[in-house]
């Protein structure tokens, strides 16, 4: 299926695997590679030495095209966009917009940057800025997510700017690919679907946990970090919100203390980022703490493998999902689905009933 996303980064499908933290390591990228399709390498929770090996471990598993999330606001972002570019990565894509500065380092460098937002401004400014692409989240998406939703948001973005739009919130089959293609979208990001695949080195027990949720088990909540986060109800959520502020800062120290360990952060490093997180979002000091906790709440679940100690974030679409396909069979499926339905919509003879 030929689309500007495919020709722009060289894959065989547009279907992108986002770069979730935790999830998306080595095995779940380069699976996802050889299957056809982008994968997304996370960064943030790792060591720039651990992404240089990390960026190595999945080439040495594929030559496929892949793709390295960053966060555009942490305070080692030029040592890993650098890590990027030595490395030879096809794809950089960020959460938050990155600066311009950011942008022109990479594609000076032949690196396809791919921003993700939440809103046609967002959209609109990193365009300007010579991002080559745009992932559009829709209010459907797992994470830090925003209040519109992908029907209404994916037309805005694609009127408004002049580069490939991927769609991302609400997507796990071919229908969903199809319905994209149809706002005008170049291709579509899934991650909760790339989450419950058999590549996914997620715990089987938290996997579980996901394939039996409904969808109204899974909410938005701002008891994690003070902004709207998509995640499973769990315990540990409804006892986030029902916490007073002393236990929730007191438990917010507590793993920001285990990220600073884990990633490699100094206390400057980590006031840089809380400082970037409170700017424009008009947090406090206490919920950029508890911001800084969340990376060890998910992995808890994710890594750890105990669903009722940590935060499971995921994407609406959880509970249309039943399933752990590999990474080939759920990209082959996605695009035969997608095939199919093209096919019907564009021959009169199918579209027309047969009389009996």
């Amino acid at each position: 299926m030929d689309t500007a996303l495919t020709r722009l980064v060289g894959v065989r499908h547009p279907v992108v695997q986002t770069g979730m933290g935790w999830v998306a390591g080595p095995r779940l990228v380069s699976a996802t590679a050889n299957a056809g399709a982008l994968g997304v390498l996370a960064s943030a929770t790792m060591t720039p030495d651990r992404l240089r090996a990390a960026v190595r471990e999945v080439r040495s598993r594929t030559s496929a095209p892949f793709g390295v999330n960053l966060r555009a606001d942490a305070a080692d972002a030029a040592e890993r966009v650098r890590i990027i570019v030595e490395e030879g990565v096809r794809v950089a894509s960020f959460a938050l917009a990155p600066s311009p500065g950011l942008i022109a380092t990479l594609k000076e460098a032949g690196v396809v940057v791919v921003p993700t937002v939440g809103a046609r401004r967002h959209a609109e400014k990193v365009a300007a800025w010579g991002a080559d692409a745009v992932i559009v989240q829709g209010a459907e998406g797992g994470g830090h997510t925003g209040e519109v939703a992908t029907t209404v948001l994916l037309p805005q973005v694609v009127d408004a700017v002049g580069i490939p739009v991927v769609a991302a919130g609400g997507f796990c089959d071919g229908r969903g690919l199809v319905a994209a293609l149809a706002y005008g979208a170049a291709g579509i990001a899934m991650g909760t679907r790339f989450l419950l695949t058999s590549d996914s080195t997620v715990p089987d027990a938290v996997k579980a946990r996901y394939l039996s949720a409904g969808v109204g088990d899974v909410t938005v909540t701002r008891a994690v970090d003070g902004l709207p986060h998509r995640m499973l109800r769990t315990d540990l959520v409804r006892d986030l919100e029902r916490a007073g502020r002393v236990r929730a800062l007191l438990r917010a120290l507590r793993h920001a203390a285990a990220f600073r360990r884990v990633s490699g952060l100094g206390p400057r490093a980590l006031l840089h980022d809380g400082r970037a997180l409170r700017h424009g979002k008009d947090l406090t000091w206490a919920q950029v703490l508890l911001a800084a906790s969340t990376p060890m709440l998910l992995k808890a679940s994710m890594v750890d493998g105990d669903p009722d100690a940590g935060v499971m974030a995921s994407g609406q679409v959880a509970g249309l999902i039943a399933d752990l396909p590999s990474c080939e069979a759920l990209i082959t499926r996605v695009i035969e689905e997608a095939d199919a339905i093209l096919t019907t919509l564009t021959s009169p003879e199918l579209r027309t009933p047969q009389r009996p």
